[in-house]
């Protein structure tokens, strides 16, 4: 089974690159987030093409900012929409939604961004992760599980091209990776850093500053699993093909292949970055007033 999270960006925006990258790399499941449009108005663009490639669809979105899908080949039962338990800003937004697809529970998630330390959207970010973890750690006991999304937090200082660019910034705060590392010890493993531990892995590069083709990025796209699911990962990767070229998320997709590996172990990025961008996370680049701006849109 190949499992796949991508940020989209706007879906109505990338709904060429979406069915050409579905077709392309045939994922059986896909987490959406950051759609930016009613449940109404992403089955009436993607109702056809879905059906036509068997996929089933749950989604939850109000029209604005946030949105979340799920993408199913095979059954996609037991639907929520929503995080149980959840904070609002000041109304819970639609940034969760969970289905079971052939026997593992998937969580489709897009985590507050948290703006500046001293904004409330931070201390919001902070109890979000916090109800997360207490799901998690329910849903961990009952069967095989992944979270997969846009966590909004890099984990280390290794996921992030150059974390100086980043002082006083969200997502590297120590608040911040507290909470994910305690959502990580409900019972999940990182697949993607334990399949590549030492290997510079980014999923995301601001549109500015020729980010991308320098490879000045960070890894906030994240494929949590249970133990039990981890044991069957035979490839995981980002998708860096998704990126490129015009009319794109400034997100990858990230791939987990469960069971088998049709494209073989590859990766940690496919296509790999050039060797300049993938040297080091060296300064230059985006500046750090560029970068808060950046994270305050999202």
């Amino acid at each position: 089974m190949r499992i796949a999270t991508w940020n989209i960006n706007s879906a109505k925006a990338r709904q060429a690159r979406l069915i050409e990258w579905l077709d392309r790399a045939g994922p059986d499941v896909v987490c959406l987030q950051e759609t930016k449009l009613s449940d109404d108005a992403f089955l009436e663009l993607f109702d056809e093409d879905l059906f036509r490639r068997g996929y089933r669809v749950a989604h939850h979105g109000d029209g604005r900012w946030n949105g979340v899908a799920i993408l199913s080949r095979g059954s996609l039962d037991d639907v929520v929409r929503g995080l149980p338990g959840g904070p609002g800003f000041p109304d819970p937004e639609p940034r969760a939604i969970a289905a079971t697809c052939d026997g593992v529970r998937v969580w489709s998630l897009y985590v507050p961004n948290g703006r500046t330390v001293d904004d409330p959207h931070y201390a919001y970010k902070l109890s979000w992760l916090a109800a997360l973890r207490d799901v998690v750690a329910a849903e961990v006991t009952r069967g095989p599980l992944m979270t997969l999304g846009d966590f909004n937090i890099a984990p280390t200082d290794a996921d992030v091209w150059d974390v100086a660019q980043f002082e006083g910034a969200t997502h590297v705060t120590p608040a911040e990776r507290a909470a994910l590392g305690e959502l990580v010890d409900a019972g999940l493993v990182d697949v993607l850093r334990t399949r590549w531990p030492d290997d510079v892995v980014y999923t995301y590069w601001d549109y500015r500053q020729l980010c991308f083709p320098k490879n000045f990025g960070m890894r906030i796209d994240l494929t949590l699993a249970s133990a039990d699911v981890a044991d069957r990962v035979r490839a995981v990767w980002v998708d860096r093909a998704a990126r490129k070229g015009t009319g794109t998320s400034d997100h990858a997709p990230v791939i987990v292949d469960l069971d088998v590996a049709p494209d073989g172990d590859v990766g940690p990025m496919v296509p790999p970055p050039s060797s300049r961008g993938s040297t080091g996370r060296a300064s230059g680049g985006r500046s750090s007033s560029a970068t808060g701006d950046s994270l305050r849109r999202r």
